[in-house]
């Protein structure tokens, strides 16, 4: 008999499934040994997957390779399971699915059930408001299920219709967050939010990578985002200071480093939303580069036919600079800057600086 700290320690498994490799892992384990069933199982059949794929969770025994490979070639064009228009939420047996008699029902049943060794099964289906919809079911072969178990297989249900639920929306939000995270590195942009005191809360994977190839920021042992250079560090910490103190402050920009190249725009975060967790007081927009000056200028020069002087320039200019300001951070004349701009435009079939910059950060060298 099944006492309540085994309900409990299936609720807690059947929450905490949505976090575990694989899923649900635990849940699948504690029900199949609760029950008393040969195997226990979550099958998922996403709408843009063929029938004959389905995407499976189990713990126990399941059918042996052969047939799964079968299966997947042939025995699926009869499986009733794809048919039966189940209620949500209720629990099925096998004798509420499979009509004796039914041609295709007795062959599924010889083919694939038996060779199995399910010939007592439960069946729910769970779906939440997207539309998703799992299946979780329970065999043995023999000893049938109890209605005590139906009862708390039911209940189960309930319970798994509100972790999928958070399951699917955590998801999303991973998915959402994976292609933001692409396109700001495409794009060479990072964040880190900081606390008051400027400590990191949270780290995009291209800032981490702005963070290890770098020269100019690094975390101190504190957990404080800290600036290499003595001057650019007093700069930041000024900003942070005075960003912390009042809400309303306006956005601080800076230079970091110029090779590899790194640029920050410090602002206070977004506090609407006050989260569980708490919030970051400001946010640390990073844009730059992860591979030296060095490696850029080669890269543009073998993508533009640029020799390795225009390519120097044609780096500094794709980054914003003026035609002057490019000059004294290369250490030439403006003159000799101007003569070689003409050069890098007429290689690239370039109209003037901004096509220069459209050119060079839509080509492959984003994605280098």
């Amino acid at each position: 008999m099944l006492t309540a700290r085994d309900e409990d320690d299936l609720l807690t498994a059947l929450y905490s499934g949505a976090f575990e490799q694989p899923l649900w892992s635990t849940f699948l384990d504690r029900l199949r040994a609760r029950m008393g069933a040969r195997y226990a199982g979550i099958i998922f059949r996403p709408p843009d997957r063929p029938a004959n794929s389905p995407v499976e969770l189990f713990s126990g025994t399941r059918a042996p390779p052969s047939l799964n490979r079968l299966y997947r070639e042939e025995l699926y064009k009869n499986d009733p399971f794809l048919d039966f228009n189940l209620r949500e939420g209720r629990v099925y047996a096998l004798s509420d699915l499979f009509i004796d008699g039914n041609p295709t029902h007795d062959i599924f049943r010889r083919e694939v059930l038996a060779p199995s060794g399910i010939r007592y099964m439960r069946l729910v289906r769970v779906s939440e408001p997207s539309g998703v919809s799992t299946w979780i079911s329970m065999s043995r072969d023999r000893d049938d299920f109890s209605a005590a178990d139906s009862a708390l297989f039911s209940r189960l249900a309930e319970h798994f219709r509100i972790a999928l639920r958070s399951y699917i929306a955590l998801e999303r939000e991973k998915m959402r967050a994976s292609i933001a995270d692409d396109m700001m590195r495409r794009l060479a942009f990072g964040w880190i939010s900081l606390d008051a005191h400027g400590r990191v809360v949270e780290t995009t994977e291209q800032a981490k990578r702005m963070l290890k190839y770098g020269q100019g920021l690094r975390i101190a042992r504190n957990g404080r985002l800290t600036a290499s250079d003595p001057q650019t560090e007093r700069r930041l910490s000024a900003a942070m200071k005075a960003i912390a103190s009042s809400p309303g402050e306006r956005p601080r920009a800076m230079r970091i480093s110029t090779d590899p190249w790194l640029e920050m725009l410090l602002a206070p975060a977004n506090g609407e939303d006050e989260g569980v967790a708490g919030s970051p007081v400001m946010i640390a927009y990073l844009q730059g580069d992860t591979q030296s000056e060095s490696d850029r200028y080669e890269q543009i020069a073998e993508l533009f036919g640029l020799l390795p002087s225009e390519a120097r320039l044609a780096l500094a200019l794709s980054r914003g600079m003026s035609i002057a300001e490019a000059a004294e951070n290369l250490g030439i004349t403006v003159e000799t800057a101007r003569n070689y701009s003409k050069k890098i435009y007429a290689k690239m079939g370039a109209r003037g600086q901004n096509d220069l910059i459209r050119y060079i950060l839509t080509s492959v060298l984003a994605l280098a």
